[in-house]
């Protein structure tokens, strides 16, 4: 497999393999740019998107600064606002569904390393081996239709938000949320169903 097979099915990865630090001079590039715009220029801001982001729908508004690792893993529907300040580590895919709204200080993270110290540092490692001194590993965060994730929520890798939910501000979510759900706390958790028949 390649470095990249294996940072897209989960496995251990070089994050430092020239592959991904092509993809995070290409988004810094980008993403420059895209930060220095004013926020009426609507069109040239699209097209920065459409370059940075893996997809993008229709009536995606995603306001700077933004940053992001590599963007080309982020894919985004249609109706969506990613407000102010927000961090995509999109190591893998970060899937955002339709009407989903992203308040401020948003932070999604696909990257992960393991908590053992043993199994964290790369056996062997030495500053020629053009690896990182920590193994990475990364899982997909998934946001279905309709979310609204709260300011300042971080969500960690293998997520998966089902449709119709609400995050509340400040919430660390590590793990999936059922549909149609508020879910609220460090850790997340549920406190409510919401949306009845719709």
């Amino acid at each position: 497999m390649t470095e990249q097979e294996k940072c897209m099915a989960g496995e251990y990865y070089n994050c430092h393999d020239k592959i991904f630090l092509g993809y995070k001079a290409n988004a810094r590039k980008l993403l420059s740019a895209y930060n220095s715009l004013h926020y009426d220029l609507k069109t040239e801001k699209r097209e920065i998107l459409e370059k940075l982001f893996g997809s993008v729908g229709d009536n995606v508004s995603v306001g700077a600064p933004f940053i992001c690792d590599y963007g080309c893993n982020i894919y985004v529907g249609n109706k969506v606002s990613i407000n102010m300040n927000c961090t995509f580590v999109d190591c893998n895919k970060i899937i955002i569904g339709n009407n989903v709204l992203v308040a401020s200080n948003v932070q999604i993270y696909t990257a992960t390393h393991p908590v053992e110290l043993n199994e964290r540092l790369t056996p062997n490692w030495s500053e020629e081996s053009g690896e990182y001194f920590c193994r990475t590993y990364a899982l997909p965060v998934h946001i279905g239709d309709g979310c609204w994730i709260g300011g300042g929520a971080i969500i960690l890798p293998g997520v998966q938000i089902g449709n119709g939910c609400v995050i509340g501000a400040g919430s660390v979510v590590i793990q999936d949320v059922p549909a149609n759900s508020v879910a609220v706390g460090n850790p997340c958790r549920v406190i409510k169903t919401i949306n009845g028949e719709v």
